[in-house]
């Protein structure tokens, strides 16, 4: 049985520390789905469809990542997809917590999922999505933040 995890997120935009992520989770999983939740109620910086661009364009050559959208719970997701892994990063204590907390609902209702839990790399902790959307607001180049070239897009 293939060991498939689910790393979820708006990853609006996809960071280095998303990434870093992804590349330490890839020796621990057969195959890793990188999710973007889609959330009605909340508009993101930049298009869902120009997310999975990104992203899909980042790892082209590795074919164990693939890169989708989804509604709903994660855990659902997970079960749909034959996942038995969510992948969270952890930035500091007040991510810790609020990982904490999801991780053990996600283990009441999803039985038989576990959340695996990735300390950020040090030189990458102060990155995180929001960030880096107030930087580009503002006018800030966020090149070394991010894994690819937004300034095309920037709104």
């Amino acid at each position: 049985m293939q060991k498939i995890a689910v790393f979820p997120g708006s990853f609006d935009p996809y960071t280095r520390g998303h990434h870093d992520i992804v590349q330490r989770a890839l020796p621990l999983f057969d195959r890793v789905i990188v999710a973007i939740g889609i959330n009605n109620e909340k508009r993101g910086m930049f298009p869902v469809e120009q997310r999975v661009a990104w992203i899909e364009a980042l790892y082209k050559d590795e074919n164990r990542v693939e890169t989708c959208t989804y509604e709903g719970l994660t855990v659902d997701f997970c079960r749909e997809r034959g996942a038995r892994f969510i992948i969270r990063g952890v930035r500091n204590t007040i991510d810790f917590e609020y990982e904490k907390t999801i991780a053990q609902m996600n283990s009441s209702i999803g039985k038989g999922i576990e959340t695996v839990l990735l300390f950020s790399n040090p030189l990458l902790a102060q990155v995180s999505s929001t960030v880096i959307r107030d930087l580009v607001k503002n006018g800030y180049d966020v090149s070394e933040f991010i894994p690819y070239d937004i300034t095309s897009i920037i709104p």
